[in-house]
């Protein structure tokens, strides 16, 4: 759970910093506060803020500082433009936003990442990641069908049964062809084994 936003003045480092969602107009505030160049961009002002937290103080932002600012991941960044992949670096980075650790992500976070890629959705951003993460955007939904056999292959092993069978994967493969082309729930059952009896009894120990 996302706790609620407390005061920037309670905030002790720009990763606590970064986990919460800021307006551009609050973070010009901030900046003014500390007396820091406050008439900037939103990434730029994140920027700054950033630096703050590090001991450098912006008082007037430079090319330089623009052009680095772009390394900068925020919420409304766009996967496109910040080197998204599921590595060690983006794990971290939502380990952080939700407060889970370890941090995995989700089937329909890899489904929404392929689609972002296959349409170059780059309006596609972190926060609609993290969304996604929730449960709260229908953006793309993985097909759990193409596991169906792979669950129904592993619970047909799982079963104290299944050892009674010389050949399990062949077994197993009979028992989901016929439930495969059923109405059936395509999920495993010790009842398949007596519905079946007969189709797989060579394979009886």
């Amino acid at each position: 759970m996302i706790k609620s936003r407390p005061e920037f003045d309670k905030i002790t480092s720009y990763d606590e910093f970064n986990k919460y969602y800021w307006y551009r107009d609050e973070l010009s505030q901030i900046c003014k506060s500390l007396e820091l160049e406050y008439k900037a961009t939103k990434q730029e002002l994140n920027y700054i803020i950033e630096q703050y937290y590090k001991g450098n103080l912006i008082k007037k932002l430079s090319i330089k500082n623009v052009k680095k600012q772009a390394e900068t991941i925020t919420l409304e960044t766009p996967l496109l433009e910040c080197g998204f992949s599921f590595n060690t670096k983006f794990r971290e980075y939502f380990s952080i936003l939700t407060g889970v650790s370890p941090f995995k992500f989700t089937a329909d976070m890899a489904t929404a990442w392929r689609k972002v890629k296959r349409e170059n959705d780059s309006n596609f951003t972190i926060k609609d990641m993290l969304e996604i993460y929730y449960g709260k955007s229908n953006y793309a939904k993985y097909d759990n069908s193409v596991c169906q056999w792979n669950q129904f292959l592993k619970d047909f092993c799982a079963d104290k049964n299944s050892s009674n069978y010389s050949n399990k994967l062949k077994v197993a493969s009979i028992l989901w062809k016929k439930i495969r082309d059923s109405k059936n729930k395509k999920i495993y059952s010790n009842n398949l084994l007596i519905e079946y009896a007969d189709n797989i009894k060579e394979y009886f120990k």
